[in-house]
């Protein structure tokens, strides 16, 4: 009986991806085995977002042809429909794939084994959604659940609309078909993803807020990808709340709290359009959790408009925040940009950043001390207990199993965990 072994690198957009991938080989008969144990194949969904997620992925095919040099390498994802030759040329890699054609990963492998190395590498002007088949998530007690790929927006900074392409979107009864099946497969919780969630049913009368009320009528809970604050509007915050299974916590993309940086990254909105967004959301859903992604360092960023950004991230009160320094990608509108800013800098700038995030999400846990949430348990964490997140995505630890979705009182803080006991019969 064949091996398969899968490791994704990057975004919830490939986590799904990749378990589409896995039921594809296990319908075909396909056993798949830890990623650290011996198999005959070994796919590896890459990512090309940062420089970063180019050497990570690199690092891992050479790492895993020399430790299984009898082995047959898939490599799947952004970085594959980037440098398709390239990778094709690295050792061991019998299969380049891309960001189409995952549903017939079966066959293209079959065809490598056969003929030698394939590149299925497809264009991806005009192409359509490709609806993949996910009925679980391995290991997982939420589901990941991808409506919508591709992305028009061509921020200064990002790589993804060339390796993402169009926006297209999953058909809304596609969409209540798939999140029925994940009900029925026991998940209580589906995270609703895309590329650029914020596009779902663009050209069609779908809509966002439709596709998630879909979703709702499946599961108790949903929880949002990333959204972009333009989306955020009275009736789709108003809409958000009144379904009653959203959870609390709403990822707006930021990435600057700097007027004159978003408005050179090509952003579509000023910081004042974003706090409205964020006042929206607080107005409708009092206490939610507002998280965000940071980029620090880009090119011409003066030392005035990094403060401004802190004094933004402070002003909002964010619950959490990811920081990633600026990465330059070649094809970029930034690559060429002048007063590229140096290393150091950028990595100084995303220090204080970080501090004042985990300031902030410290100052957020303290405000769930003494209320009752509802947690869903997800991994082991020392004798008899068990580690979860509330609705607002806090992490709590109390004696529990994973797997459970238990009422919870929180008794106390300890840096960014939060410590709770289960309640019994409300007590």
């Amino acid at each position: 009986m064949s091996t398969i072994a899968f490791h994704t690198l990057g975004c919830k957009v490939n986590q799904y991806d990749t378990e589409a991938m896995r039921e594809s080989f296990e319908r075909a008969g396909w056993t798949a085995v830890d990623f650290d144990a011996d198999a005959d194949v070994y796919l590896i969904n890459t990512c090309t977002v940062t420089g970063t997620g180019d050497q990570k992925s690199k690092k891992l095919i050479r790492r895993v042809a020399r430790e299984h040099p009898n082995c047959a390498i898939i490599v799947a994802g952004c970085l594959a429909q980037r440098e398709a030759e390239a990778l094709l040329q690295m050792d061991n890699v019998a299969l380049v794939i891309g960001v189409q054609r995952r549903a017939e990963v079966v066959e293209l492998l079959e065809r490598a084994r056969r003929e030698g190395p394939v590149n299925a590498v497809a264009p991806l002007k005009g192409a359509s959604f490709e609806h993949l088949f996910v009925t679980r998530h391995e290991g997982k007690t939420r589901a990941t659940m991808k409506i919508q790929e591709g992305c028009d927006r061509y921020c200064a900074y990002c790589i993804i609309p060339t390796v993402r392409g169009p926006v297209r979107s999953m058909p809304l009864e596609d969409v209540r078909a798939e999140a029925r099946r994940l009900a029925e497969a026991g998940y209580p919780e589906i995270v609703v993803t895309g590329i650029h969630l914020a596009s779902y049913g663009r050209g069609t009368d779908d809509t966002l807020l439709g596709a998630i009320r879909a979703v709702a009528e499946a599961v108790p809970r949903v929880r949002l990808g990333s959204l972009e604050p333009v989306v955020v509007t009275d009736e789709f915050a108003r809409g958000v709340a009144a379904l009653g299974r959203v959870m609390p916590q709403f990822h707006l993309s930021m990435q600057s709290g700097s007027a004159g940086v978003l408005s050179r990254m090509r952003r579509r909105y000023t910081p004042e359009e974003y706090m409205r967004a964020v006042e929206r959301l607080r107005k409708y859903l009092p206490g939610c959790a507002i998280t965000t992604d940071v980029l620090t360092g880009f090119p011409g960023e003066t030392d005035e408009e990094a403060q401004e950004t802190l004094d933004f991230v402070r002003a909002v009160g964010f619950a959490r925040i990811h920081v990633f320094p600026y990465s330059r990608r070649k094809g970029t509108a930034a690559d060429a940009m002048p007063n590229q800013v140096p290393e150091s800098v950028k990595h100084e700038r995303a220090a204080k950043l970080l501090a004042l995030g985990n300031q902030l999400e410290e100052n957020y846990v303290s405000t769930l001390v003494g209320t009752v949430q509802d947690v869903l348990f997800e991994t082991a964490a020392g004798e008899a207990e068990a580690e979860g997140y509330t609705g607002q995505y806090v992490r709590v630890r109390a004696k529990a199993q994973p797997g459970q979705l238990c009422r919870v009182r929180i008794l106390a803080r300890e840096g960014t965990l939060a410590r709770g006991e289960v309640v019994i019969d409300g007590r």
